[in-house]
């Protein structure tokens, strides 16, 4: 096995017994048949029950209500996009020479996908201890030091109630590109608030998350330009 996947493997906690799992997970459709979409398929709900156990233990007087708003911060592809570059995605993902060029090895999506199919690979290899381990060590130091006031409401509705606060319009959510085949898009949406010149771009696996991710991305915007005196702030 190539140095690369074994300072991944060391990286992980986990070490394979089947090598050619390993090499799948990070393998994009555009390099191989042989690629990671499956077990992306398959860590996806593995994340999902990893990352509720873990919110039903730290958040002890939470509601349903907030462990999901919860978990879906943290299962959104930006977080995932965070996680895959600690553990230096771009460097072992295997993709097309054009995927590479085009900058794929630093595309969000691709390195969440990639991130989920090494959950999916850890599973298929060594069942869900491993695999919840590996969740366990890769989340378990963010959700410790959150707080459910942090991540008490989405993005989406998180930007109207600002823009409402200022009387400004809600904003315009648009899909301006879609790539990929049916089964497997990519969306990318464009939030625009009309009244401030303002547009953001986000991308996700459905068009709900690119539009959470605009709308993230307009908030950091107009919140970074709503300081005392400055021409947002109310």
């Amino acid at each position: 096995m190539e140095p690369r996947f074994e300072a991944l493997q060391h990286r992980l906690g986990h070490r394979f017994s089947q090598p050619r799992l390993l090499t799948r997970a990070l393998t994009h459709r555009s390099a191989s048949p042989d690629h990671n979409e499956r077990l992306e398929f398959l860590g996806d709900a593995v994340l999902n029950v990893s990352i509720s156990a873990l919110l039903y233990e730290r958040f002890s007087g939470s509601d349903e209500g907030d462990l999901t708003r919860i978990r879906a911060h943290l299962v959104r592809e930006d977080s995932l996009h965070k996680v895959a570059l600690s553990l230096g995605l771009p460097e072992v993902v295997r993709l097309s020479d054009g995927e590479t060029r085009g900058g794929g090895a630093q595309r969000p999506s691709i390195l969440a996908d990639a991130l989920e199919a090494l959950i999916g690979a850890t599973f298929v290899d060594g069942g869900f201890e491993p695999a919840d381990q590996l969740v366990r060590r890769l989340f378990g130091d963010i959700i410790q030091a959150t707080d459910v006031d942090g991540w008490s409401k989405d993005a989406k509705t998180e930007l109207q109630e600002w823009l409402q606060a200022r009387r400004l319009p809600v904003p315009v959510y648009r899909i301006s590109q879609t790539r990929g085949q049916a089964h497997a898009q990519t969306f990318e949406v464009e939030c625009a608030v009309a009244a401030l010149g303002l547009t953001e771009r986000g991308e996700g696996r459905s068009r709900r998350a690119a539009e959470q991710e605009a709308a993230r991305r307009m908030l950091d915007a107009l919140k970074a330009n709503d300081r005392p005196g400055g021409p947002l702030r109310s």
